[in-house]
């Protein structure tokens, strides 16, 4: 197991983009969550196997479609952390 976090730079707000990662993340066994940011980025913790990871940040980088638009994604190593889903905040 591996705990990332995950910073989406780009067109990501007001796109449906943490909806798109909360069913990305269910689609490849991913749990954490994802939260808009006050400088128009999405945040998330996600954790997961080294393969699903990779295939979920994989999934992310192209965006949920037509309006939206990932500029970036920066991944940082964080400690595993107790979730059972992964949720969307604020």
């Amino acid at each position: 197991m591996k705990a990332i976090e995950v910073d989406v730079f780009g067109l990501v707000q007001g796109v449906g983009f943490r909806w798109f990662a909360q069913r990305a993340a269910q689609e490849h066994n991913i749990v954490g969550w994802v939260s808009n940011q006050t400088d128009g980025s999405v945040k998330m913790q996600a954790q997961g196997s080294q393969s699903d990871l990779t295939d979920f940040l994989s999934v992310l980088e192209k965006g949920p479609g037509f309006y939206s638009r990932v500029d970036k994604v920066i991944t940082t190593n964080i400690p595993l952390f107790e979730a059972n889903d992964f949720a969307i905040r604020g």
